[in-house]
């Protein structure tokens, strides 16, 4: 019954419509034919009824038809925008409606033999199916803003959810980065002066413990110091890799207050590291580009590795880009775009 048939619309939804439509054709028309029959002269007959009936059933189907591509219109194709707008072109779509709906019933009605209001009792054809348009795309515009809501409430829920596991988890995390960074430092402290390059590795491994616990108890942080922590990962990999690793950042300086997530580049960062230029056995490099476009703040993160065709399956071979993915899906709407590089590689944009 949730099933999807077309343009969102389950079945479910479809047959609530039918049942409304039918409803109404029955009762408006049924009180009609009360109103206007000689009683006495049909009282030994239901012929005078199931004309009418049917007369119901032709006006709703042809109401339906109406409806259909007005729906489409407000409900599919300016779906994103605002709501006032689309209001104000119900003024243009309600006479389309009610005389196109009007003159295609009485010229059906006509040839086929069946009854329909006529003269000064015409205007109720009018009124009528102007009424069942208000009350019908009152009850659509009602029904998208419940639907509308019930997907706000469901994504807060697992927002929360989501919210307590990282708490829980941070909590149960703090105890192991401040033992590791401080038995780093003390490692650090014993290591001869003359080993110079190790105590300055250790020393920056130390500081992403640090940065990751910080990062846990943070909604935002300045982009400058999610910066840090990338320079300092890549300085480590810089290290394992040597020469075979080129790194290139393009942020202006005056992005550096911008505030985005904690954590958010670096599992970026660590996929073009690891499948892009460690199977590379030329090496190659890294580039990371920041900038502003508008409101937007946009990433571009690129390397110069061997790419890769199928990119959705680039999701199944970590957690880190996967859960970056579902993060800026969930948390800030923004997607995030796998493309090729020029002249060789992948490339991983998105905006917030």
């Amino acid at each position: 019954m949730n099933r999807k048939i077309i343009w969102g619309i389950t079945l479910k939804e479809l047959l609530m419509v039918l049942a409304f439509y039918m409803v109404s054709a029955f009762f408006y028309h049924l009180t009609v034919w009360l109103s206007v029959m000689d009683v006495r002269k049909e009282s030994s007959s239901l012929f005078g009824l199931y004309a009418f009936i049917d007369g119901g059933a032709l006006q709703y189907c042809i109401f339906f038809l109406f409806t259909i591509p007005i729906w489409w219109f407000l409900f599919v194709h300016l779906k994103n925008s605002k709501l006032w707008e689309r209001l104000v072109l119900h003024i243009i779509f309600l006479p389309f409606f009610i005389f196109g709906s009007q003159k295609i019933y009485y010229e059906i009605s006509e040839a086929l033999g069946w009854f329909h209001l006529e003269g000064s009792s015409s205007v109720w054809d009018l009124y009528i199916p102007g009424l069942f348009y208000l009350i019908q795309f009152g009850i659509f515009h009602a029904y998208e803003h419940y639907r509308e809501n019930q997907k706000k409430l469901k994504l807060e829920g697992e927002l929360k959810q989501a919210a307590l596991k990282s708490e829980l988890a941070a909590i149960k995390a703090q105890l192991n980065p401040h033992f590791l960074y401080n038995v780093f430092n003390t490692i650090n402290a014993s290591v001869p002066p003359k080993q110079e390059k190790t105590r300055r590795l250790i020393a920056t491994l130390s500081d992403l413990f640090r940065y990751q616990l910080k990062a846990t108890k943070e909604e935002w942080v300045p982009l400058e110091e999610e910066l840090e922590f990338v320079k300092k990962y890549l300085e480590l990999e810089k290290a394992r890799f040597e020469e075979r690793l080129n790194i290139e950042i393009n942020v202006s300086p005056d992005l550096y207050t911008e505030k985005i997530p904690p954590m958010l580049l670096q599992p970026l960062v660590e996929n073009s590291v690891k499948h892009g230029i460690a199977n590379e056995l030329k090496g190659g490099k890294i580039s990371i580009s920041i900038f502003k476009d508008g409101e937007k703040l946009k990433f571009e993160i690129a390397d110069t590795g061997a790419g890769i065709k199928d990119k959705e399956s680039i999701f199944g071979r970590g957690v880190g880009l996967t859960n970056t993915r579902l993060r800026l899906q969930k948390m800030y709407q923004s997607h995030l775009e796998i493309l090729d590089n020029e002249p060789q590689g992948l490339k991983i944009r998105f905006a917030l």
